[in-house]
């Protein structure tokens, strides 16, 4: 087995230190895990279609810290990206090119098919098309034609744009800037009447939420399972839950659970690939005598998941099941390496943090050992607040691995560590607390752990 991270930290060294590290490149350390394993490369890239033409994977360049967007805010409630059609505009005259001319030219070609046709399909992608370019080209009047277009396709029952402006309204792209469910609910629930499934599946959310309706358990139920006639994966999982946990005012019902999660991973996509990773943590520990346990039908289904759709969670437990030899695999370390970067292209802060325990001890043939690479990935996962990175980032700090050893920065990554309860952080900062300028900081942790 590979040496654990525990152990080299306990080893007090300095190496060379620098000023301002960054992780490697995710596309340099794909380069040569590619060299390494070259099927699971050309797997990665094998995706399946999302129910949004938006979805994709994430890029190829280094990993940084997710930050809060405005307009994605919505994805807390309905796990899924704002579902805005970024157009080609291949359907305009002249052609195929269209999609290659100025935005005003566009615009202008749009708004001449609109006069010609009278169509609210056009009408419709003409508004989302201005949408788009509101906020790259940062002109409001895009927008206020955009919401005024779909306003008047929607009174006149147009479901997609129904459908979208709920979607604007909800992600708070319109005034005033603010996610509106008091005005996003009623349209999500006019397109759900008309068999939208997207719609009907946020209708779901709103109803179990309380988003912009009193919350109402049945009605969300009742939602999921229209969504899920539809063939939503998103709505298939979440009536797989329900039924496997007893919630939404449905009796617990493992068989059941277990048939809609296995349809809604049938039917997974990028948006959700969920249910692949509920079933392969269901098969790896067995579920009474309905769920049989089988770690090779488990992998199987965490590697669909990660190298299918670049779902982090999955990469992440491919990660684990690599690096330690779990579920009958056996352990590889340029496996382990390549699906814990999966996750950490995602931003997870636990990938992030499992790279760092790789550079530590370094992947003969693969990476050499770097403590300074080691240091960079161990601050991208403490940035995200992962309480075991932040020891670690003060840890490396206090003794010099990867940076010029630094006490009082170190005693303020132990304080952001131990206000989350970790524990080797609290005894750091009472070892030295015995010290009188550090004696605050002892009265800060015996306070935290009351």
């Amino acid at each position: 087995m590979f040496t654990d991270i525990k152990q080299r930290m306990s080893q007090c060294y300095t190496p060379t230190p620098i000023a301002d590290t960054k992780p490697s490149s995710v596309s340099q350390l794909s380069g040569l895990l590619n060299e390494k394993k070259p099927a699971l490369h050309l797997l990665r890239h094998s995706t399946r279609n999302s129910t949004s033409s938006q979805s994709s994977l994430a890029s190829s360049s280094a990993p940084s810290t997710p930050l809060p967007n405005r307009r994605t805010s919505y994805l807390s409630s309905c796990s899924t990206s704002l579902d805005i059609r970024w157009l080609d505009q291949s359907h305009l005259k002249p052609g195929e090119n269209a999609s290659l001319l100025s935005y005003n030219t566009t615009i202008d070609m749009y708004r001449k098919n609109i006069r010609k046709t009278k169509s609210a399909e056009i009408q419709c992608d003409f508004a989302l098309f201005l949408a788009q370019t509101a906020d790259q080209l940062s002109c409001p009047d895009h927008l206020i034609e955009s919401e005024k277009l779909l306003k008047q396709n929607a009174s006149r029952g147009h479901v997609a744009s129904q459908y979208y402006l709920a979607n604007m309204y909800a992600a708070g792209w319109l005034h005033p800037k603010s996610p509106n469910f008091e005005k996003a609910f009623p349209l999500f629930l006019q397109a759900a009447k008309h068999h939208h499934p997207d719609a009907a599946y946020r209708t779901a959310k709103c109803y179990e939420d309380g988003l912009g309706t009193r919350r109402d358990k049945s009605k969300a139920v009742q939602f999921y399972r229209k969504a899920a006639t539809l063939n939503h994966p998103g709505a298939m999982y979440c009536l797989g839950l329900a039924e496997l946990h007893g919630r939404l005012g449905l009796s617990r019902n493992l068989r059941d659970g277990y048939k809609w999660l296995k349809r809604s991973a049938e039917a997974a996509t990028v948006q959700y690939p969920h249910a692949l990773h509920e079933l392969a943590a269901l098969h790896e520990r067995g579920a009474d005598s309905i769920v049989l346990r089988d770690h090779d039908y488990a992998v199987a289904l965490y590697t669909e998941a990660a190298v299918g759709l670049a779902y982090a969670p999955s990469a992440f437990r491919l990660g684990e099941i690599y690096e330690f030899g779990r579920l009958g695999r056996s352990v590889d370390p340029i496996q382990s390496v390549q699906f814990y970067l999966i996750a950490a292209e995602q931003g997870l802060p636990e990938a992030c943090f499992a790279l760092t325990a790789w550079y530590l001890v370094g992947v003969p043939e693969l990476l050499e050992p770097s403590d300074e690479q080691a240091y960079a990935w161990a601050l991208r996962s403490a940035e995200q607040g992962l309480a075991k990175a932040e020891y670690a980032v003060g840890y490396f700090y206090e003794v010099g691995i990867g940076i010029a050893k630094d006490l009082a920065v170190a005693m303020e990554w132990y304080t952001k560590a131990a206000a989350k309860g970790e524990k080797r952080a609290i005894q750091r900062l009472q070892q030295e607390g015995k010290c009188p300028e550090h004696r605050g900081l002892a009265r800060k942790l015996t306070f935290w752990k009351k």
